[in-house]
């Protein structure tokens, strides 16, 4: 039998410029669930928190050390009689309507006429209550279209993936984060759709361990798995990656060869400070749309159809470009 103690210790952690880095830090050392604030996060304990607050602490002087620039850290602990804080944090936590989707946890209800989405806080990896997360759900609103092929990268708690399947995609998910992608498996299950293939890895070990929706694997090679090769190609109608700046800057060359011509990539988790930056590395993509909430910044990308390509790295004349539209004409008219 298990005798609940008396007291628990709670700690809060709030970051100024980091916060995101001490959250999946917080995970990475073991911690199951954190209550998400606006600008804080709360981790709680039947055990003292002094050892998690030294590792925040020596985090932080590696930040600083890497980075060369002071990261904000502000740790506040307390100890609460340990009445049912589960329930109190359920109550907590409110349904958000984002478009046509509805995210609420399992133990709220469903708002009518709205696309039902259940995500239980817990590791969160993403619950809809975050900006760039908010931000990729209104973008899909407005930019997926049902049938499409889509890849989501970095898929976490599989909100994306389940928002997609929802609205009629074909979806592949990857999660360099195995907990992430047992997370993405077991809410798509939750929410009753399949996310149509998912991996451990990133964009280019799609040809490593395939797994399905019980979390079996399917395949040791991609090339093995027809099914897999029938339904998606190596490029996708509709490419969605909501990581950090530095994981965006590592994979732009395979996020941009993995959306196809003519078709839409969407990128968010990317701080206000890096906009430009952003926007300078895939220069080469014509920017849509960029939607900003609070700090963070999303942005959406099309790729240009290999012709267009062309004729904006030469020199044409206006009477070269009437006779290329004219040979062209029977492409223009779904390009355009």
């Amino acid at each position: 039998m298990i005798v609940m103690k008396k007291n628990y210790y709670e700690m809060e952690v709030s970051s100024k410029n980091a916060s995101e880095l001490f959250k999946n830090f917080s995970f990475e050392l073991g911690v199951e669930a954190i209550e998400e604030k606006e600008n804080s996060f709360i981790i709680r304990d039947e055990e003292d928190l002094q050892n998690l607050e030294f590792a925040f602490i020596e985090f932080q002087k590696a930040l600083q050390k890497k980075f060369n620039t002071k990261i904000d850290l502000q740790i506040s602990k307390s100890i609460k009689e340990n009445a049912d804080w589960i329930e109190k944090y359920q109550k907590s936590v409110e349904p958000i309507e984002v478009g046509k989707f509805y995210v609420r946890p399992s133990w709220k209800e469903s708002k009518k006429d709205l696309i039902d989405i259940i995500i239980d806080p817990a590791i969160a990896f993403g619950s809809g209550h975050h900006e760039s997360t908010n931000m990729c759900l209104k973008l899909i609103d407005k930019y997926a279209k049902d049938g499409a092929a889509a890849l989501d990268v970095g898929c976490g708690s599989g909100i994306l993936s389940i928002a997609l399947k929802k609205i009629g995609l074909k979806v592949a998910a990857c999660d360099t984060d195995i907990q992430a992608v047992d997370a993405s498996i077991k809410n798509a299950q939750k929410n009753g759709v399949k996310i149509d293939k998912i991996w451990n890895g990133s964009i280019a070990d799609a040809n490593l361990a395939l797994r399905n929706m019980d979390g079996e694997i399917l395949s040791e090679n991609l090339n093995e798995n027809k099914n897999f090769n029938q339904s998606f190609n190596k490029e996708f109608d509709f490419v969605i990656a909501n990581i950090i700046t530095d994981v965006i800057l590592i994979l732009q060359n395979e996020l941009k060869n993995s959306v196809k011509s003519g078709g839409i990539l969407i990128i968010s988790g990317i701080l206000e400070k890096y906009k430009n930056k952003i926007l300078n590395v895939f220069s080469d993509m014509n920017n849509l749309e960029i939607l900003q909430n609070g700090e963070w910044v999303s942005f959406v990308f099309k790729k240009v159809l290999k012709w267009i390509k062309i004729i904006k790295t030469i020199k044409i004349t206006a009477v070269e470009i009437i006779f290329l539209t004219k040979i062209l004409s029977a492409h223009l008219s779904f390009l355009l």
